[in-house]
């Protein structure tokens, strides 16, 4: 029998496929009440301290407490200074509350930020910001190692012009030196993350009492050491050799003298520096907020410790770096803060511990990043977010450590290396984090207004508005610190996520895009008034009724150029009776059917429904489809006839070769023997209920027929015929009615699609002798221009036709034939061949023809008269659509 906690492992695996509920409990706390999965063994046990606070000083204080806060101080002055801490920290406070807020929003597991936020928001967001962070990372730990080989080379390099100091100087110095040392400091790293990370994880306290016992000297320094003479490098190039600059100890004229800006040329570089420039490696200090985050997999209570200590280890640095700054201010000559980046250790108690303080610290964050790049490659590579690209970093050793993904890591930074100075990749480090920190306050701010109910994080103090602040203050300061390398990176992102969102394969993480497609699509129907509807901006609604898509592939794509932006729903009814189901069978279908629909690249919504018939079941769809303004105002059928189904599905190319089970689900095309669904009454009782309903009615007949435009060639102009008439009641010929306006339209409409909008509309007009034809055409032709409608108007005599109608030969002025009581019962067969002749020749080879259709008889037993009169009207015409509108869609008004 398994153990307890070999269940709870097992059940982590598939977790992200379960309900929230059972994961919670089965991930997290085992039977017993032992933590479950990877924490039941001797990992997961470090506290807020050692787990959170620890490793976010250590990556925060690194290159800029020992190395660049003189320099800060020297170009910047105290009151810029002050102001720089405050901007920063401003920034990456409302960054941390949004981590924050992501951090205790559920149970954690290892992989720290990139776990976090890609489970949070989907692959979009989080591939995105994983990569960022992984570049961040990268670029960051070749900051240390520079920051390192600097202060080696100060410390141990011989001087370009030879002249000496009273220091040891054994190590050349030069670019291509340099570029070696940070091999080989680089070089050590890598050794480290191959053995793995248990290394540097047991030696982060002793770096942390190392580095707080240095601080701690230093701040004595200034109290203990007197004034001093200081002599500096001659960094400038031009041989000047060695100048001094002086400590005065606490003195009102050395902080007077500090308290304004001084920017001049730094003396490593040779640049010019400004705000930007300094702002950008001051912030060098802050980007290591996310250092606890990383190790939530490795956390006793992730979700308590990562706020509380990230929190703190933010408040300490911010005190520890003003408190620094002004004793700075008030001890230390400009010229001194300037040129010398490493004074501290001329000026502490015993300067070898200034030196042990920023080896550690340096040392200690480079591995850091390293390990924490390595570590995002590794997650995106299991996510198979990129494809093939990052397969080969999934590989791990034995103990699984993910050495590819080191490697790999190492090389990139040994690339950025080769760019020589610190301050020369500070400002693409500090860009890189800002827009990491950026997009996760826009991630928080994603889910704070999605709304979703699920989005119930422990810590509460943030708001949107924090979000806000969060994303405005990374925007402007990457901008304001370079423009150029901050379009180029935001350019970067956007396409990374662009390229995620249309290529990734899908995945069980839930996509923070539909849950604020959800809230604003809910918002916009609550705001969209039936009652505020007008005539001016009708637009097709349509609900396509659809009994196997494997025979209804054209008409599908028909009414889907027909819709024009309006709404378009699949429906579908299923023949069984839920009492004697196990269960619903609708979910599993449904998902066929949205794979048609993605598949035949269409706008259209599935709406599957379970009933004992299929009016029944069109009924509840008539009822119950769309959602506040946007329902269905259209019906579209396909005709009832017994013409034999064909299997459009296998030939049409988007399913061309595709072994798909998911097409299997629909059935096969209905055989010739194989008994219908329905009989023809119900069939015209659908279309009565649609009528009774105020829905507009179109039956599509021979449509497996159609030759859409794509396929006709670019040379091949479509034509749509219309006769805008009831061809059932010859005296309707001299009256334009409200099924024969919306029949006007809908053709209109399908004209003005991209798809059709070489088609020629051809609008035929049936006149008899002696009715003065040309005043109905001069009629016809101005209402299609009040209407804005184009179309070829063309004149066709039908008194012979005419003659045969049963109104004809009885008198039209009798009372029966005003009154009309028994029309499908009186007209002929005669009558029908005749118009069908009529249309034939009238319209040749048409793409597309448009007819009037006639209102259902009131009474129920002419049902299927009325239908056998339509098939015979409609025979042999090909692809036809029969029209019957209810409602007032046309306007002439402005």
């Amino acid at each position: 029998m398994p153990s307890p906690r070999g269940r709870g492992g097992a059940v982590v695996g598939s977790s992200e496929r379960s309900p929230l509920l059972t994961y919670r409990l089965c991930s997290s706390i085992s039977v017993e009440g032992e933590p479950a999965g990877p924490r039941a063994g001797g990992a997961g046990k470090l506290r807020t301290f050692l787990g959170v606070v620890v490793p976010t000083l250590l990556s925060m204080f690194s290159v800029v407490l020992f190395l660049r806060l003189g320099f800060v101080v020297g170009q910047a002055g105290l009151y810029q200074s002050l102001g720089m801490f405050v901007v920063a920290y401003f920034i990456i406070g409302m960054t941390v509350l949004s981590v924050c807020a992501i951090s205790t929003n559920g149970a954690l597991d290892a992989g720290g930020a990139y776990y976090m936020i890609s489970r949070a928001l989907g692959p979009e967001f989080g591939g995105s910001i994983g990569l960022m962070f992984f570049l961040a990372n990268v670029c960051g730990s070749a900051l240390y190692v520079l920051g390192l080989v600097e202060a080696v080379v100060d410390d141990f390099g011989v001087p370009a012009e030879g002249n000496m100091s009273s220091r040891v100087h054994i190590l050349p110095s030069g670019y291509w030196f340099e570029v070696l040392y940070g091999t080989v400091i680089l070089l050590l790293c890598l050794l480290v993350c191959l053995v793995g990370a248990d290394i540097y994880a047991k030696a982060t306290f002793l770096i942390f009492v190392i580095v707080m016992g240095v601080l701690a000297t230093v701040c004595l320094s200034f109290v203990l050491v007197g004034p001093r003479t200081v002599p500096l490098p001659g960094g400038d190039g031009n041989g000047t050799g060695f100048d001094n600059a002086s400590f005065t100890g606490f003195s009102l004229h050395t902080l007077r003298g500090n308290l304004a800006a001084g920017y001049t040329v730094d003396y490593t570089t040779g640049r010019m520096m400004s705000f930007s420039t300094v702002f950008a490696v001051m912030f060098n200090g802050c980007t290591g907020i996310m250092a606890g985050s990383n190790m939530s997999g490795d956390l006793k209570r992730p979700s308590y410790s990562i706020p509380r200590g990230t929190i703190i280890a933010v408040i300490f640095t911010y005190v520890v770096y003003n408190f620094l700054a002004v004793l700075l201010s008030c001890t230390c000559e400009r010229l001194l803060l300037q040129r010398d980046y490493g004074f501290l250790k001329d000026i502490n108690i015993w300067s070898p511990l200034v030196t042990i303080g920023v080896y550690c610290s340096t040392l200690s964050a480079a591995m850091s990043n390293l390990i924490g790049a390595s570590r995002i490659l590794y997650a995106l590579a299991k996510d198979d977010l990129f494809g093939k690209v990052l397969v080969p970093a999934k590989r791990t050793s034995s103990g699984g450590n993910p050495w590819v993904a080191v490697v790999f890591s190492w090389l990139l930074v040994q690339l950025v290396l080769f760019s020589g100075k610190l301050n020369t990749i500070a400002a693409v480090v500090t860009i890189f984090f800002l827009l990491v920190y950026a997009t996760v306050d826009l991630a928080c701010l994603a889910l704070e207004w999605a709304s979703a109910p699920n989005f119930r994080p422990t810590f509460r103090y943030f708001t949107w508005h924090t979000c806000v602040l969060g994303i405005a203050g990374c925007t402007v300061m990457v901008f304001f610190i370079s423009p150029i390398y901050a379009s180029a990176s935001v350019a970067f992102m956007i396409v990374l996520l662009l390229a995620l969102h249309y290529l990734s394969p899908s995945s069980s993480w839930g996509y923070i895009s539909q849950a604020l497609i959800f809230h604003q699509v809910r918002k916009y129907l609550l705001m969209l008034d039936v009652r505020k509807e007008h005539v001016k901006f009708w637009r097709p609604q349509v609900l396509l009724m659809v009994r196997n898509p494997r025979t209804s592939l054209r008409l599908i794509s028909f009414i889907n150029d027909l819709k024009k932006s309006g709404l378009y729903v699949l429906g579908h009814v299923e023949l069984e009776d839920l009492d004697s189901l196990p269960a619903d069978p609708l979910p599993v279908q449904s998902d066929s059917w949205l794979q048609l629909v993605d598949k035949l690249n269409i706008k259209a919504f599935v709406n599957l429904t379970l009933s004992d018939s299929v009016r029944h079941g069109t009924q509840q769809l008539l009822f119950i489809s769309g959602l506040g303004g946007m329902r269905p105002n259209t019906i579209a059928l396909g005709f009832y006839d017994d013409t034999p189904s064909q299997d459009g599905l296998s030939q049409h190319p988007a399913f061309s070769g595709s072994k798909d089970p998911a097409w299997l689900n629909f059935p096969p095309p209905r055989g010739p023997a194989s008994r219908k669904r329905l009989s023809p009454r119900e069939y015209v009782a659908i279309v009565a209920d649609a009528v009774k309903m105020q829905r507009n009615v179109l039956l599509a007949r021979a449509f497996e027929d159609l030759k859409l435009p794509q396929e006709l060639g670019r040379r091949a102009q479509p034509l749509i015929d219309v006769w805008p008439i009831n061809l059932l009641r010859p005296d309707s010929a001299r009256y334009v009615d409200t099924s024969s306006l919306f029949l006007l339209q809908m053709a209109c409409v399908l004209a003005m699609t991209r798809a059709w909008s070489r088609a020629r509309l051809r609008l035929f007009l049936c006149v008899e002798s002696g009715t003065r034809p040309r005043s109905q055409e001069d009629k016809l032709r101005q209402l299609l221009k009040d209407l804005r409608i184009p179309a070829d108007v063309h004149m066709v005599p039908w008194d012979a036709a005419v003659a045969l109608h049963w109104h004809s030969r009885k008198g039209a002025a009798s009372e029966e034939a005003l009154n009309f009581p028994g029309n499908v019962a009186c007209v002929s067969d005669d009558y029908l061949s005749a118009v069908n002749q009529l249309v034939l020749r009238g319209s040749s080879a048409p793409t597309v023809r448009f007819l009037y259709l006639p209102r259902p008889p009131a009474d129920t037993s002419l049902y299927p008269r009325y239908l056998e009169q339509l098939d015979v009207l409609t025979h042999g015409l090909g692809p036809t659509l029969l029209v019957h509108g209810v409602s007032a869609v046309t306007s002439t008004e402005l």
